[in-house]
C-alpha cells in the first residue's frame, strides 16, 4: 500500500535518490530541504506524488508547519552536515543541523502522531573500531564532532521512542559513494582523475581499511528498513560486509581505466588533508540480512565500475550539449 513519507535532506545526493526510489515503487513523497535544484523541480512537475517543500530544520515553526500541512506517515532524515572535516570547520552549524534539526523533527513527529523515523547515522559514532569487523552492539566512543552530532541523534530518538511511542530506527551506513558525489573524496576523486587523464597520487591513506558503499544499497537498505512491520532493534548496518583499502579502490579504477595513474601511499587518512581517521574495517550486515532481507549488491569493483559507467555518460551528455 502506498505511503506518504517525508524525506528531509531531499535534495540532497543520498536524499534525492530516496526520493526517486519511492516515487518508483508508488509513494507519495513530501521533499523537505533548504531549497532544490532545476532538476529536483522538474521531477515534482512531472510526477504529481512529489511536492518539494522549502525549510530549514532549525527553524521550530517551519518544520511543524510541514507535517501540520502535508500530515506524513513516516520519516527519511537524511539531512545533515556530513563529513568529518565539514563538520570540524563548522561545529556550530553541524549542532544546529545534526542534533538539533533531529530534535525539531522528533518533536514535530511527537506532535502529529508520526510513529516511524528512519534516520541515516553512520560508523563515525563509533570511533576506532576495536576490530576488523563490527557488530551494531561495538560501543560507540565517537573521536569526530560529525559522529558525537550524530550519535547524540541516535540518542534522542531512543528517548523519544521510551517516552513517547516512536519508532526511530537507525541505520548506519559507511563510506557511501556512486554517481554525482558532490564532494571530492576516495573514491570519486580516482574515478575523476582516471576520465580527466590525471594523476591522482595520495601521499598517505592507503592503508586505511573501510567499507565503501554503492549508494544504491544504501537505498535499498534504508527502504527496507521503512516497510518492516516491526523492529526488534533500533539499529542497523547497511554496508557490504568487507572493508578494502583506498589503495584497493586506486588499484581497481587503475583496472577499468588502462594508463589512469593512481596511487595511495601507505599510512593514516586524513579528512580533507587535515583531520586523522578513525580506525575502520568492515560493518557486519548479518543483522540487516537476517531482519530486513538486506543483501547489498555491489562490491567495491562492481560499484566502482557502475559509477564509471555513469559518469562517462553524463560526461558524453554534458559535452554534446555544450558542444551541438
Amino acid at each position: 500500500m502506498a505511503k506518504k513519507i517525508l524525506v528531509t535532506g531531499a535534495s540532497g545526493w543520498l536524499g534525492f535518490a530516496i526520493v526517486k526510489a519511492l516515487l518508483a515503487r508508488g509513494d507519495a513523497v513530501i521533499g523537505l530541504d533548504l531549497g532544490f535544484s532545476a532538476v529536483a523541480a522538474e521531477l515534482a512537475r512531472q510526477n504529481s506524488s512529489l511536492t518539494l517543500v522549502v525549510a530549514d530544520l532549525g527553524e521550530w515553526s517551519q518544520v511543524v508547519d510541514a507535517f501540520r500541512t502535508y500530515e506524513p506517515q513516516a520519516v527519511i532524515h537524511t539531512a545533515a552536515i556530513v563529513g568529518v572535516a565539514p563538520a570540524a570547520n563548522l561545529p556550530i552549524k553541524t549542532l544546529r543541523v545534526n542534533t538539533e534539526g533531529t530534535i525539531n523533527i522528533l518533536e514535530a513527529m511527537r506532535l502529529h502522531g508520526v510513529k516511524r523515523l528512519i534516520y541515516i547515522s553512520t560508523e563515525e559514532t563509533y570511533g576506532d573500531f576495536t576490530s576488523d569487523i563490527i557488530t551494531e552492539d561495538h560501543p560507540q566512543k565517537p573521536n569526530s564532532i560529525y559522529g558525537l552530532t550524530k550519535l547524540a541523534a541516535e540518542h534522542y530518538g531512543r528517548i523519544y521512542a521510551d517516552r513517547y511511542g516512536l519508532e526511530c530506527v537507525n541505520i548506519r551506513t559507511c563510506w557511501v559513494y556512486g554517481p554525482d558525489l558532490p564532494r571530492a573524496r576516495v573514491p570519486k576523486i580516482f574515478i575523476d582523475a582516471a576520465l580527466d587523464g590525471m594523476p591522482c597520487h595520495l601521499p598517505e591513506g592507503g592503508d586505511l581499511a573501510v567499507d565503501q558503499v554503492y549508494i544504491d544499497d544504501t537505498v535499498t537498505g534504508a527502504l527496507l528498513a521503512l516497510d518492516k512491520a516491526n523492529h526488534r532493534f533500533d539499529a542497523y548496518h547497511i554496508a557490504t560486509g568487507q572493508a578494502p583499502t583506498i589503495a584497493d579502490a586506486a588499484r581497481i579504477v587503475s583496472e577499468l581505466v588502462p594508463g589512469a595513474d593512481l596511487y595511495a601511499a601507505a599510512g593514516w587518512y586524513r579528512h580533507g588533508g587535515q583531520f586523522r581517521t578513525a580506525r575502520k574495517g568492515a560493518l557486519d550486515i548479518s543483522r540487516a540480512g537476517r531482519e530486513l532481507g538486506y543483501a547489498p549488491q555491489y562490491d567495491l569493483r562492481a560499484g566502482l565500475e557502475k559509477t564509471l559507467r555513469a559518469t562517462q555518460a553524463e560526461r558524453a551528455s554534458r559535452s554534446a550539449n555544450t558542444h551541438p
